[in-house]
């Protein structure tokens, strides 16, 4: 199970840190995601951590303002979103992936203003 925090109302500009805690089995070894979903599109990647955290992956339109990390001894992924923009705005959904597919918890909304 993967349980996904710390959506809100933010300004553009603003800034918000998003949690997903990890239940249910281990997730040793696994490489963890963010997803975003704007209304009426599609779900797409945001970023992606390896289970060391060596390796890190962010969509063009976040790479600099986003990081992604993870404690693995809490099954936790993080992230931090900073100089949010309205484009931002989606029900964004933490991931592990496995065997090469992308499974997903609940979301969390996202709302930036102008």
């Amino acid at each position: 199970q993967l349980q996904a925090s710390g959506g809100g109302l933010v300004q553009a500009g603003g800034s918000l840190r998003l949690s997903c805690a990890a239940s249910g089995r281990t997730f040793s070894g696994v490489t963890m995601g963010w997803f975003r979903q704007a209304s009426g599109k599609e779900r797409n990647l945001v970023a992606q951590i390896s289970w060391s955290g060596a390796t890190t992956y962010y969509t063009s339109s976040v790479r600099g303002r986003f990081t992604i990390s993870r404690d693995n001894a809490k099954n936790t992924v993080y992230l931090q979103m900073n100089s949010l923009k309205p484009e931002d705005t989606a029900v964004y959904y933490c991931s592990v992936r496995v065997s090469g597919n992308d499974y997903w918890g609940q979301g969390t909304q996202v709302t930036v203003s102008s």
